[in-house]
């Protein structure tokens, strides 16, 4: 593995924020709008967190409307494969299909 990839990574992954938002992507797809309820952080600082694990190749987005929706990359890092299977599973977040988050 390249060493550039994995110092990116491994910094990606050095904050419990980014910790936690990759425990609720273990689930599926979330709303940016969903991660400032769960974090309890501003909009902004969600998407500083998103932008650098997205920067690093662990997640990716689409967007829906006026918002995007973030899924951890299919094709991971052996590091990433290991770090994300010792993470578990937040099952109290989730993109609440809402009028605020999804656009008809």
């Amino acid at each position: 593995m390249e060493l550039d990839l994995m110092e990116k990574q491994l910094k990606a992954v050095a904050d419990a924020n980014r910790l936690r938002i990759l425990a609720c992507l273990k689930i599926g797809e979330v709303c940016v709008c969903d991660f400032t309820d769960v974090l309890n952080i501003s909009q902004p600082a969600v998407s500083q967190h998103l932008r650098k694990l997205k920067e690093a190749g662990i997640i990716t987005e689409r967007k829906v409307g006026t918002w995007k929706h973030y899924r951890i990359q299919e094709n991971q890092t052996s590091l990433m494969r290991n770090i994300l299977a010792s993470i578990n599973e937040d099952s109290t977040c989730g993109c609440k299909i809402n009028s605020e988050c999804v656009e008809g």
